[in-house]
This record gives structure tokens, C-alpha cells and sequence, in this order.
């Protein structure tokens, strides 16, 4: 007679398959591939590859013909399954991020670029990949003191990062009136930002910052004593393939504020250009963005490497749960890790 697939079983091509149980201690739960993949994109790889990378795991999971694997061994079976389909260097990524995983100071992620690269997207990624569940905007945070400090008490927060030299009480000279004023709102918005981050420390709360006023010289970071703080700047090259971002989203949405940016996009792309300029002088990477897999992929190299090699103060001025068994990034969203295995 036939009969239906258990719970603990698994349809696959017509056929019937015991689920592998992944144990921690007591606790266990079935091997899933969403959740490995979502594990082995910390190494930095997108996510179509990292799901074939989970499959192939699983594959090699029911050859060994065994009904539970511990946490550890999952673990040492990523690794060579990464080695061997995608190369040692993501094999290497993803036992490194495993022991940064055990660190005891939280993880404090910077990315800066002027208006239009993609930050936004690129932190929200990030943080899903990482599980990390707070995001914050340096736009919110400006937005914040907008209602703390009037137009006449802070006139540089009341404008666009592009277009704050006109707001200004004293106008600055007409060769350097963009990147003066935006000089002045990083300043100011700055000491909010700062604040933002000494609250993670604090709390012990792994944070990502995204915004333009997250520039290479005017925060003040925690030692890694205190956080690990990996930053980046994020550019990108092409001019029309910058432009275009703006004339999508603006026939996407009919948001006057796109076509805002449209009339002040030259003064978007000297912004980038005095940025970069920074971050090569401090010694920030910068992260071409022309594809989203290839950016993502570097920024969270950069994130691993700084977890676990060098000192990362490259914006200073002249905590995490515990893992589990799939590392499982929960969406920043979320307010809580609810998918999380224990």
C-alpha cells in the first residue's frame, strides 16, 4: 500500500528520502537548504549560487546514508562543498565569518556614498545576510534633528546633502559652495550618527549605518575594544548608469524628489568625487557598484575580513546572538531573530 511521506521524510524525483537531522546538543532540527544558503551567503556569494551550493550539501548528506549530523560537522561539510564548487577563497570567507560568529563585541557596519548608488539596498541586503536586525539611515537621523533644530538654529540640516550652500547664512564662494556645504551638514549630522553608534556599542547590538553623511573623517568610532567597525564607500563610475537610477525611480514613482535630484545631479556627482576622494585618504575601500551580486559579494568580504584580521577605525577623526545551528540572517525587518534554530 501506498502511504505519505512522513515529516521526517522527503519526496525527491518520485523517490522518498529520510530528512538529516542537524543537531546542537539535544536540540535538532531537519537540514534545510533555504537556511544553509542563506549561511553560505556570508562568504559572499549571491544567492542563486549559494542555494546550489545548499543543494549539493544536501546531496552529500543522504550519499552518507546518515539520519543526524552535529552543528559542527554541517559546518565542516560547507566548507568543502564551497571549496570544491566555488573555490577555497569562499571556503576560507565562510569559516572565518563562522569564528567571527563568537566574538564577543558587536559588529558595526559603515557604508557611505553620495546620493543614488544603492546604499539602501545594499545595507538591507547585508543585514539579512549577516542577521543583522537594525538598520539605521543617515537621513532619519538628520530628520530627527530637523525637528529638534529649527531652519534659523541649523540652517545646514534643512536641505539635501547636494543643495545645502543656498540654506547657509554666510554663502560660501561659488567654486566650492556644493562640497562646503555639504561639509557643514556632515558636521552636524555627524554628532547624531556618532551617538547612534555609541548606543550599539552600549547595548552591544551588531548595527549597520548607510548614508551620505557616513564620509571617511567625520565619525567617531569606538576602538576595536570596544566594536568591530568595518566601513566602505560605495560610488558609482559610470555616469549614465548613475543617471539612470534617478530616471527610473522617477518614472517609477512621479516623485517630485527624483526629478529633484535630476536638476542637482551634477552636484550629486561632485559630492561622490570629493567622498572617494576621502576614503582613498583614509585608507577606506571603495565599492564600485555597477552589478548588485558583485557588490554585495565584496562588501560582505570586507565585512568578514575586518571581523576577523585588521583593526577597523578607517572613519575615525585625526551584541550579538548566539549562533545557531544554520546561521539563519534574520530580514531587518524583523524585530526579533523568530526564525532563528535553537
Amino acid at each position: 500500500m501506498d502511504r505519505t511521506p512522513s515529516s521526517q521524510e522527503s519526496s525527491v524525483h518520485g523517490s522518498t528520502r529520510r530528512s538529516v537531522t542537524v543537531r546542537d546538543g539535544k536540540a535538532g532540527l531537519p537540514y534545510s537548504k533555504g537556511l544553509m544558503a542563506t549561511s553560505v551567503m556570508a562568504a559572499g556569494l549571491p544567492p542563486s549560487r549559494a542555494y546550489s551550493v545548499a543543494e549539493v550539501i544536501e546531496q552529500r548528506l543522504h550519499s552518507a546514508d546518515r539520519d543526524s549530523v552535529t552543528s559542527k560537522e554541517l559546518r565542516e561539510l560547507a566548507s568543502a562543498v564551497l571549496a570544491d564548487q566555488v573555490g577555497e577563497r569562499y571556503a576560507d570567507n565562510y569559516r572565518r565569518w563562522q569564528r567571527a560568529k563568537d566574538r564577543t563585541v558587536p559588529l558595526v557596519v559603515l557604508i557611505g556614498g553620495t546620493t543614488g548608488v544603492g546604499k539602501s539596498t545594499i545595507a538591507t541586503t547585508v543585514a539579512a545576510q549577516l542577521g543583522i536586525v537594525r538598520i539605521v539611515s543617515t537621513d532619519a537621523v538628520r530628520e530627527v534633528m530637523r525637528g529638534i533644530f529649527t531652519k534659523e538654529m541649523m540652517p545646514s540640516i534643512h536641505a539635501s546633502s547636494f543643495d545645502v550652500a543656498p540654506y547657509l547664512r554666510e554663502p560660501p564662494e561659488e567654486d566650492n559652495s556644493v562640497i562646503t556645504g555639504f561639509r557643514r551638514q556632515v558636521q552636524a549630522v555627524s554628532v547624531g550618527v556618532t551617538q547612534v553608534i555609541r548606543r550599539a556599542v552600549v547595548e552591544g547590538t551588531d548595527l549597520i549605518v548607510e548614508g551620505a553623511h557616513v564620509v571617511p573623517g567625520f565619525l567617531d568610532v569606538p576602538d576595536r575594544a570596544e566594536a568591530i567597525v568595518t566601513s566602505m564607500v560605495i560610488t558609482v563610475d559610470d555616469e549614465q548608469l548613475h543617471r539612470s537610477h534617478f530616471v527610473a525611480r522617477a518614472a517609477d514613482t512621479r516623485s517630485k524628489r527624483d526629478h529633484h535630484y535630476l536638476e542637482h545631479f551634477d552636484n550629486i556627482r561632485r559630492v561622490q568625487s570629493f567622498v572617494r576622494d576621502l576614503a582613498v585618504t583614509h585608507g577606506v575601500p571603495v565599492v564600485p557598484s555597477y552589478s548588485l551580486d558583485a557588490t554585495i559579494s565584496r562588501v560582505m568580504e570586507l565585512v568578514v575580513t575586518d571581523s576577523t584580521d585588521t583593526p577597523s577605525t578607517r572613519f575615525a577623526t585625526p551584541g550579538s546572538a548566539d549562533p545557531d545551528l544554520f546561521d539563519l540572517a534574520v530580514p531587518a525587518s524583523r524585530s526579533a531573530p523568530e526564525q532563528e534554530y535553537r
